[in-house]
């Protein structure tokens, strides 16, 4: 495994306290990346289309197998470990960093007898919402497990797994977009997936394009999804569904099961001026965060930058006016990002309601764009002065098991 001299640090880091704890060095390491979802806002949800790519920036697990079943773990970001049988792992507690691990276990016994447990050390690069920390620790503990178990468990596979996790033990609704990128993506490629038939393509960065990086603008807000309108947001996705089902005179698929992707575009333009409020802004959003993808896409492909960064900051747009997503706080940063020289394009990161804003910027203007950032956000924002940070990144290949 090739390290960066700060990578190497930290996994150093990693190891060494490892051995103190379980008195022997670990057998494997997981390096799951964090992600960015350039366009395809809160679309996945809905059975859209979306891209994504994973960044450098990652959740690290070291890790060996625990031959007598039981599940312990140590986070360098959270106190205390998580410690349990995987023949009796505990219930959900609300907000606790355990609750991956334990919805991990427990998404692998749906379909493999785990005999054996891990032992492990964790820790993520980039502590903070908007770049689903949450599917690549989750991802990193899976990997592990399959590891010390000898599962023969392909990506699509993995995906489901980790899905499971947020939706089912979590209690989140949403897609398959981080579990994808966070797994699926490679280094200088542009991730393009149908969250519907769960088909995707790695598009290359054209030989022209303009070189970027990924800024990530960290809030100082972190606050959990499930504390969020995210839920909220997705309920009136599928109510707006179900509307234009009704006004279009096609049957009604039941609320659980609808979804914007099953409506005919032809019948939302015939019928969109007809949705209450809010019902019309979700809809609207949906459609056309859909077009603003299949350009972007080409775009990329032909390596124009300019034209997919526009597409970027319509994206950030639409999720402000049409989806209504986002804080005082995420909205001063992205108005800043968009006024500033040398970036392409940006949006809100995630689900949009805490965590980060994420642009793609010319290499050359970090220290404009920082320049920018520090001149607003703490006036505006004072209360979040001391805690806001602005980082720099590049794109990775999705999450691997290496030797350590």
């Amino acid at each position: 495994m090739r390290y960066t001299q700060l990578s190497m640090n930290e996994h150093n880091e990693l190891v060494e306290r490892f051995r103190a704890k379980f008195t022997h060095v670990p057998a494997a390491a997981v390096r799951s990346p964090l992600r960015v979802c350039p366009l395809g806002a809160h679309v996945d949800h809905q059975d859209g289309v979306v891209t994504g790519m994973a960044l450098t920036e990652s959740v690290n697990l070291v890790f060996s197998r625990n031959d007598d079943g039981y599940v312990r773990v140590q986070s360098m970001d959270f106190p205390d470990e998580e410690y349990f049988h995987v023949d009796q792992v505990p219930e959900m507690v609300p907000t606790f960093w355990g609750n991956y691990l334990r919805g991990a276990v427990l998404s692998l016994q749906r379909s493999y007898k785990l005999r054996y447990g891990i032992n492990g050390v964790v820790r993520g690069r980039l502590p903070i919402g908007g770049l689903s920390s949450s599917a690549a620790v989750t991802t990193a503990y899976l990997m592990a497990l399959c590891e010390v178990n000898s599962l023969p468990v392909e990506a699509q596979a993995l995906i489901q797994f980790s899905h499971w996790v947020e939706r089912e033990f979590i209690g989140l609704n949403n897609g398959i977009l981080d579990q994808s990128a966070n797994i699926l993506s490679l280094d200088r490629h542009l991730m393009r997936m149908d969250c519907r038939s769960g088909k995707f393509e790695m598009v290359p960065k054209a030989a022209g394009m303009a070189p970027f990086d990924v800024v990530i603008v960290y809030s100082g807000i972190s606050t959990t999804l499930i504390q969020t309108d995210y839920n909220n947001r997705v309920d009136e996705c599928k109510v707006a569904a179900w509307l234009l089902q009704e006004l279009a005179g096609l049957p009604l698929s039941p609320f659980k099961q609808i979804k914007l992707r099953d409506i005919p575009h032809e019948a939302y333009l015939e019928h969109r001026r007809q949705l209450p409020g809010r019902f019309r802004r979700r809809a609207d959003h949906f459609f056309s965060e859909l077009e603003r993808v299949e350009t972007g896409v080409a775009a990329w492909a032909e390596g124009d930058i300019d034209r997919f960064g526009a597409c970027m900051f319509e994206s950030g747009e639409s999720s402000i006016a049409q989806y209504e997503s986002g804080c005082p706080e995420l909205i001063t940063i992205y108005r800043a990002l968009r006024q500033s020289a040398g970036v392409y394009g940006a949006r809100f990161s995630g689900a949009g309601y805490r965590g980060c804003c994420i642009g793609l910027v010319d290499p050359s203007a970090h220290d404009t764009v920082r320049q920018q950032i520090d001149s607003i956000y703490p006036q505006r924002h004072p209360q979040f002065s001391d805690v806001y940070r602005i980082f720099f990144s590049s794109t990775a290949d999705g999450a691997r098991v290496e030797t350590v």
